[in-house]
């Protein structure tokens, strides 16, 4: 039961809404009047529904690729894509009363979240997360409300368009300045979209487009070094060499065996062992040699000739948990 003037508020509310959505009691009558109820639901989308005094019945539920619902007291599932959340309440509240599981079903459809009207952000951000785009939103917003970038964040962002985007840009090309932002994928400078300001490097986003934040690649320094770690590789500090490397571990220790330090690098499906040279490039009588994301510089330490001899084994252990840095 319910206090009397917020009942009699509510089934004038019902009544109305009703009224304006439906040709028939319980069912939509045309999409022209779907339009007129509101926002369509969609395939995917969560709902959020309440059916007063029925605990059983209120919950959430996700639209299935069928575009159906399944409540749990009904025989068969309900068409919900196409239709507002005024008219599946309608519908659900017609097919309630004919199961006569509910005299007088008051139901309230939300739709808690959608795919058709967000914009997914994902990867090396703070917070991934579906964000609601109702108005126009850029890229540089997306990542603001989805927490910001991650500690992890690598220097570029890929956008993937939606059908939204590609029918928006169909309609009215942008001018050829900014004519990749039209592209199916996007690819954008995180690093120097942020240090300019520059608005052309900022993509207007659409409902349904896919923001990936990619992460920075990382070296690993293990072994024999005063500060064993992951190193991410950023665009500030140019390519990752050898003795870069050397200077972010804080060194070599004195037990160190720089003549045979490695480079295990991945190679398909296993690892290759590339010398590393190490001790003609701190002689300078070797260039320094550049290292790639997910390379494993071992050094190794004389006190331990066991390891040496296990080369790319010893070193997949010890850099396993291992630390990564960011400076």
């Amino acid at each position: 039961m319910c206090a009397g003037t917020f009942c009699a508020a509510f089934l004038v509310l019902y009544i109305n809404t009703s009224m304006a959505a439906l040709d028939s009691p319980g069912r939509p009558a045309s999409g022209a009047s779907a339009a007129a109820g509101g926002i369509g639901i969609s395939v995917g989308d969560l709902l959020e529904i309440r059916v007063f005094d029925v605990p059983e019945l209120s919950r959430d539920y996700r639209v299935h690729s069928g575009g159906q619902i399944d409540l749990p007291l009904l025989r068969k599932p309900i068409q919900a894509a196409g239709l507002s959340p005024g008219q599946l309440a309608s519908v659900l509240s017609g097919d309630l009363k004919r199961s006569g599981l509910v005299s007088h079903p008051q139901i309230t459809v939300e739709i808690k979240e959608s795919l058709a009207r967000s914009v997914t952000v994902a990867g090396a951000v703070k917070k991934p997360q579906m964000i609601p785009v109702f108005g126009t939103t850029t890229l540089l917003d997306a990542i603001s409300q989805a927490g910001g970038l991650a500690k992890e964040a690598g220097s570029a962002a890929t956008i993937t368009r939606g059908k939204p985007a590609r029918e928006a840009f169909a309609a009215n090309p942008p001018a050829s300045a900014a004519s990749q932002q039209a592209d199916r994928v996007v690819s954008v400078n995180l690093r120097r979209l942020m240090q300019t300001g520059d608005p052309s490097l900022n993509p207007e986003l659409f409902p349904g487009d896919r923001v990936l934040v990619e992460r920075a690649g990382v070296v690993y320094v293990v072994g024999a070094v005063n500060r064993a770690g992951g190193f991410l590789l950023t665009d500030d500090r140019g390519p990752m060499t050898l003795l870069k490397a050397l200077a972010l571990a804080e060194g070599l220790k004195s037990t160190a065996v720089a003549n045979k330090a490695l480079i295990l690098r991945r190679s398909g499906e296993g690892q290759t062992q590339v010398p590393a040279r190490l001790k003609d490039v701190l002689a300078g009588r070797a260039p320094d040699q550049q290292l790639e994301a997910n390379d494993i510089l071992f050094i190794p330490d004389s006190n331990s000739q066991k390891a040496i001899r296990r080369g790319a084994e010893a070193a997949v252990e010890i850099a396993t948990g291992i630390v990564i840095w960011r400076l």
